[in-house]
């Protein structure tokens, strides 16, 4: 049995990879109905046919030329409403930032796992910022095949540096360059998703929080190689609770979306960020723009790790309904008014329930 150094924590799944087991624990196990749709990831990320994640170029989005700039708005719209996911490229962060990112963010996993161990969460207290790997659910009992970091990255007076690692050294700095970056694309995307819904540009923005109140939460996903990766997830079936998230990898595929009733693995696209829209902008769109399931996938040969950088509304500021205008006698309000943290609670009450139904059948 491989134990965490912290008394009563999980086993960190680095640990587990590490120690040369040729089988998965069962807690890690998905559940039969699950397994018929886990494949070979790299296999999976080869297919040419059927539906693929849509590649918005964003080069134009300011274009001093009016078609062109529309042309280029009404591509990142259209992605929105008919996948909620796409590949941005030419998106304005320099691919020197990203990489410094991911150089930073894999030299902390680098490090012994005594090491991490320091900055370890306490998810028992309500404290997950630091390093983790996900608690049994109770009802599922289930675990993924991940350990994580996790902490607030913008706005930068709401942060707490005590928590960032200190390897290497300029781990605050360029992870704060880019926390600010993204922010400023993340201004960019609402607006034109306001004006794709027919509202003034600042509309969606000011309903997530504004500069002032939207979170930018960074989680680096960390997933070992894993000895039976047909029988595991890195990263369970769900919707993203966000505004908007922003995904970095390091060009391992995993990430799968279910798109017509079929998963489909996202192609590793260089230099681009992906970009979901989550529950917060479905929501506030009544609809209108797609919260896409989607879920990890891992593998025997090689370690994944992606840099999610999840933009969320504050927890209780603000209510969360359609907006009026998405709204008519046609098309009433998909989701009732909840608060940000009332939404994440519906959430998890459902899955617990929906876990607990299926341990009776």
């Amino acid at each position: 049995m491989v134990t965490s150094s912290v008394a009563g924590a999980a086993p960190r799944v680095e640990s587990l990879s590490s120690s040369g087991i040729q089988s998965i624990p069962k807690e890690y196990v998905r559940p039969q109905e699950e397994l018929t749709s886990i494949g070979d990831v790299f296999e999976e990320e080869k297919k040419k046919d059927g539906p693929q994640v849509p590649t918005i170029d964003l080069k134009e989005i300011d274009s001093e030329d009016q078609v062109v700039r529309e042309k280029c708005r009404e591509q990142l719209k259209q992605a929105a409403v008919d996948w909620g996911v796409m590949h941005l490229v030419n998106h304005g962060i320099s691919d020197d930032l990203m990489e410094k990112v991911k150089k930073a963010g894999q030299a902390f996993f680098d490090l012994p796992i005594e090491e991490k161990e320091k900055h370890a969460n306490d998810q028992a207290s309500g404290n997950v910022q630091g390093y983790g790997s996900k608690l049994a659910n109770n009802a599922s009992g289930q675990l993924e095949w991940e350990d994580y970091f996790f902490h607030l990255v913008y706005p930068e007076d709401k942060r707490d540096l005590s928590i960032w690692p200190k390897t290497p050294a300029d781990y605050t700095e360029v992870t704060s360059e880019y926390a600010r970056q993204l922010r400023s694309l993340a201004t960019k995307i609402l607006s034109i998703l306001s004006v794709g819904l027919g509202l003034e540009e600042g509309r969606l923005e000011k309903e997530v929080g504004g500069l002032e109140e939207l979170m930018l939460q960074m989680k680096i996903n960390y997933y070992p190689k894993c000895p039976q990766p047909e029988l595991a997830l890195g990263v369970e079936a769900h919707t993203d609770v966000s505004a908007l998230t922003f995904i970095l990898h390091n060009m391992v595929p995993g990430l799968q979306l279910f798109y017509q009733g079929k998963w489909v693995t996202a192609k590793c696209v260089p230099n681009s960020i992906v970009m979901h829209i989550g529950d917060t902008i479905e929501i506030l769109s009544n609809g209108k723009y797609k919260s896409i399931l989607h879920r990890g996938l891992v593998n025997k040969e090689k370690v994944r790790i992606s840099w999610a950088v999840f933009c969320e509304p504050p927890k209780e500021k603000i209510i969360l309904k359609p907006l009026p205008e998405t709204v008519s006698e046609t098309e009433p309000p998909l989701f009732p008014p909840r608060t940000f943290h009332q939404h994440i609670q519906h959430k998890l009450f459902r899955k617990t329930q929906d876990a607990l139904l299926t341990k009776k059948v």
